[in-house]
């Protein structure tokens, strides 16, 4: 006798109205030790959430789970009602301003890096020719708002600090997802442009989520929605997973 099974259903949370992540007992463990975790975490759709804890490689790998691209070693994370599925989030999100995924070479330009994303996203079979002002305009115009668009032929490394990770984001967030994922605020040295910097994610907020870190202390009065406090629960992690910023 033959037995016939099928596959399990993917099992789904009852969510809270407005409730984007559920995370409960999530925990990551490297091949050289631990990196975060057991932590339990709730994050609400739509605006802004920073999550307030230290730089390192803990907190670059919790970013990266949030939007799928890092799998957990323990506990249950539940983003758009799908637990444990982190191909499935990938498919909702876009990451941006960790160095670990997106790091610019020197040698590229603004024009490089917006015809590299126009191909991406076209066909296979299309030819997509050496952008100019105005492609750089559409990509960008709504990510940078009031900062001045960087022009075409610069040298990413040498653009402002805000407007590196402005751009940054701009490339990742083409297809305008649910979710969107950025690292790297707390790496802005100037207060006054960091408040910029924050600004620019809350009017995002108003199409998207956007969840990222920040170890400093969020500026009253710029429309953020929500912190989830892991001072003190984040640490540096397991160097043997990654490092931010190094």
């Amino acid at each position: 006798m033959v037995e016939i099974t099928t596959a399990e259903p993917e099992k789904f949370w009852d969510p809270i109205p407005g409730s984007l992540v559920s995370a409960r007992g999530v925990e990551l463990k490297g091949p050289w030790g631990h990196v975060f975790g057991p932590l339990d975490l709730d994050i609400d759709e739509g605006g802004v959430t920073v999550i307030a804890g230290q730089a390192g490689a803990a907190r670059t790998a919790l970013l990266m789970a949030l939007c799928g691209r890092m799998r957990l070693t323990g506990g249950s994370l539940t983003v758009f009602g799908h637990v444990n599925r982190p191909a499935k989030v990938f498919a909702q999100s876009a990451i941006a301003c960790l160095n670990e995924l997106d790091e610019v070479r020197p040698s590229v330009t603004v024009r490089d890096m917006v015809t590299e994303q126009l191909r991406w996203d076209s066909a296979w079979y299309k030819l997509v020719p050496r952008v100019h002002e105005d492609a750089v305009e559409r990509m960008c115009a709504e990510v940078f708002g009031d900062v001045p668009l960087p022009a075409l032929n610069a040298f990413v490394d040498d653009l402002p600090e805000i407007s590196q990770l402005l751009l940054r984001i701009a490339v990742a967030n083409t297809r305008r997802p649910p979710l969107l994922v950025v690292g790297r605020t707390d790496r802005i040295a100037d207060d006054d442009e960091r408040l910029v910097f924050l600004e620019r994610l809350v009017a995002l907020g108003e199409r998207q989520s956007v969840v990222t870190a920040d170890v400093n202390p969020v500026p009253p009065g710029v429309g953020v929605r929500g912190t989830v406090d892991l001072r003190g629960l984040l640490g540096a992690g397991d160097v043997g997973v990654m490092t931010e910023g190094r």
